[in-house]
């Protein structure tokens, strides 16, 4: 009965959401530490994570959501805009460590929602 709450497809693919803004606000506080280190380069979560995570979501595979890992790349996209050749615009990672911020905490509750509804069924109260 637990294991088949904790093994639906959106219980499994929130928490993976989870393992990707966590592993973005490390590589947004990796970019904030480095925004003035001359060479540096832009770092994020790689771009593809949610094309695969539709994928599998997608797929109704529970294996194929159990084996999806986000990683971190090198952005490709990011220009130097100083000579030092640093691609870290500071405004840029403001702005995306506070959507960042707001994602964690709505899947946060997702999950708390799931936790929640375990209590529920054995205590018979919220």
């Amino acid at each position: 009965m637990i294991e088949a709450l904790f093994s639906q497809p959106s219980y499994v693919a929130t928490k993976k959401m989870m393992d990707a803004t966590a592993l973005r606000h490390e590589a947004i506080a990796s970019n904030l530490a480095n925004v003035e280190t001359p060479g540096y380069k832009r770092i994020d979560v790689a771009p593809n994570f949610k094309e695969q995570l539709r994928a599998a979501l997608g797929s109704h595979d529970p294996s194929a959501l159990g084996a999806l890992s986000p990683r971190l790349l090198e952005d490709s996209n990011a220009v130097a805009r100083t000579k030092d050749g640093n691609t870290v615009e500071l405004e840029s990672e403001m702005m995306n460590l506070n959507q960042n911020t707001v994602a964690h905490a709505l899947e946060t509750q997702l999950v708390s929602g799931t936790l929640m509804k375990l209590r529920l069924a054995i205590t018979g109260r919220a």
